[in-house]
């Protein structure tokens, strides 16, 4: 039985920032992952990390666009921290070996992002997650007599002491089958969004919603899980993502007509209008007949407004993305894209050093829901939010760690996790598949709870997510074996992804305005009298989701019209 002062579930940029802070503070770490850490979603982030650095720049006017893009749901508090230590962070980065972009005086370079008043997205080409990633990764290999890396561990449940205190997780072996506790003093859930519960999304096959939904099993309560991101540049074929670097670069949006459509819709920001409002007037363009290619379901994104040269410099993986996977080379002709599904704004409910109300068990990342991007998230403001609040959930941790005794937790969710699992391999082939299923919730959930909702199509969609949560319980899986059972994992992941959609719709159907990227044809017109709060989400007694609210921390910007 594995045992550690902080316990981190998840190793992408929050979990490896955790890791370190955790490990630099004197803690002993255990960090698990169900895949190869440098495999984790943040390295599929590209486009950059905000901090206000220049001098004629300022955390304040970091802190006021976000708290804008957030369409005023962001707790102001939280953003505040995340806005000042944004410059430290940036250069804790570079100092310990990511290779930041520097301009023509050697001076580190930005780029401009959508949302933002300044030019303050700090970059290396199109793959910033994958290099802070890595060199987080290497950093980690110096801490080795206080950091085991426990790669490709499933973690099935959490744990909990007789005082309700979260103190590990049951975890299974990927590659033997094998079931342990891990216990700790301190778990931090690092696990990412859940954007698998959508077909199509931006999201690797990984992103399953799994530390949101242990979390929400274990008694935590979740927040803003309505606000779900959709980002304005995804491929037609399969979602995959046109970094907003591109339009960041100077590439822009025409539809069918050749008009550049969005001086009507943000005049004075146009392709850099924050991501909801680009997705809404791009779905508007094409659910009104100005679409291109294929059915119209698309617009064209043409990045040759941007020089050759600097397209193969900062630019160079979409380059090869559109070549390998929509057979257009970007550097001559404009590529077809629409809105697609990117991002959990809402998550695990924390406070500003990752804490959720369940002692002991701590969030950060995509995971997590502070709320630093409320209704809509600025670009290069998730890179941010992972590592300030990954660095804070670390120490947070350690400090608690060294504050008390190792729990002592027994074998029973253990023992229930394994016959689970048995249960699961031994069902008769008799209902449906797991692909099946999922197929079936991603595409109902792109459909009614997408960038525009009202109430037939969310209500429509939420009785889909139950029905096929009464068929998961029948489903079946062909692999009966032990070593790399992918089978058994898919059909837990499936049920994590259920529970996410569930509390997605549930929310979405209960916020009865347009804020953000909840937009009501129904309702829409933002209510600040009625809904500037955040709806909370814990499971309840039968089983079903219980809805309360908390208010939204207010510190010096008050709501305001929201224009572009």
């Amino acid at each position: 039985m594995p045992s550690h002062d902080v316990l981190i579930i998840g190793a992408g940029l929050a979990g490896q920032r955790a890791a370190l802070a955790a490990a630099r503070a004197g803690a002993t770490v255990a960090i698990t992952s169900k895949v190869h850490p440098v495999r984790s979603h943040s390295v599929a982030a590209a486009g950059g990390i905000n901090a206000a650095l220049n001098p004629e720049d300022s955390w304040e006017s970091h802190a006021y666009d976000t708290v804008k893009g957030s369409d005023y749901l962001g707790d102001q508090d939280a953003i505040e921290i995340m806005c000042k230590e944004a410059p430290d962070e940036l250069l804790e980065l570079e100092h310990i070996g990511v290779t930041f972009h520097r301009n023509d005086r050697g001076e580190l370079g930005t780029r401009a992002f959508g949302g933002a008043s300044a030019a303050r997205t700090y970059y290396v080409a199109d793959i910033t997650g994958q290099a802070i990633l890595h060199v987080l990764y290497e950093q980690l290999m110096k801490y080795a007599d206080r950091i085991d890396r426990y790669e490709e561990w499933f973690t099935t449940s959490l744990l909990s002491d007789d005082e309700g205190n979260c103190c590990g997780c049951v975890a299974r072996d990927v590659r033997s089958g094998t079931m342990e506790n891990f216990t700790a003093k301190a778990v931090i859930l690092a696990t990412g969004g859940a954007g698998q519960a959508y077909k199509p999304t931006t999201n690797g096959l990984i992103v399953t919603g799994d530390g949101i939904a242990l979390a929400y099993r274990a008694g935590a309560p979740l927040m803003d899980m309505e606000m779900v991101q959709y980002h304005p540049t995804t491929l037609v074929e399969n979602g995959f993502l046109i970094t907003e670097g591109a339009r960041g670069e100077g590439a822009q949006l025409f539809n069918s007509e050749g008009e550049r459509f969005m001086e009507r819709y943000a005049p004075n920001k146009v392709e850099l209008a924050s991501r909801d409002v680009v997705s809404r007037a791009e779905q508007t363009e094409i659910d009104e007949g100005r679409g291109v290619g294929a059915n119209g379901a698309g617009l064209h994104l043409d990045v040759t407004k941007v020089p050759r040269k600097r397209i193969l410099e900062a630019l160079r993986e979409i380059v090869n993305i559109g070549r390998d996977f929509a057979g257009t080379d970007i550097t001559r002709e404009p590529i077809v894209i629409r809105p697609g599904q990117h991002y959990y704004m809402g998550g695990v409910k924390t406070d500003v050093w990752g804490q959720t109300p369940v002692p002991g068990l701590y969030a950060a990342g995509e995971v997590a829901c502070l709320s630093v991007h409320g209704g809509n998230r600025l670009g290069a403001n998730s890179l941010l939010d992972t590592l300030i609040f990954g660095r804070r959930s670390g120490e947070h941790a350690a400090q608690r760690a060294s504050e008390m005794a190792l729990p002592q937790v027994s074998d029973t969710q253990l023992d229930d996790d394994m016959a689970m699992i048995d249960r699961l391999i031994s069902r008769e082939r008799t209902g449906r598949r797991i692909a099946e299923i999922k197929d079936e919730l991603g595409t109902s959930m792109n459909k009614h709870c997408a960038v525009f909702r009202d109430a037939e199509g969310l209500d429509t969609c939420l009785q889909t997510i139950r029905r096929l949560k009464q068929d998961a319980e029948r489903a079946y899986v062909d692999d009966r074996g032990t070593v790399f059972n992918q089978d058994v994992l898919g059909a837990i992941e499936l049920g994590f992804m259920l529970d996410c959609a569930e509390t997605t719709v549930v929310a979405a159907i209960h916020r009865t305005e347009s804020r953000g990227a909840q937009f009501r044809t129904d309702f829409p017109e933002r209510n600040d009298d009625e809904w500037l709060k955040h709806i909370d989400v814990s499971l309840g007694g039968d089983g079903e989701p219980d809805l309360s609210y908390s208010e939204v921390t207010i510190t010096q910007w008050q709501p305001e019209a929201r224009t572009y």
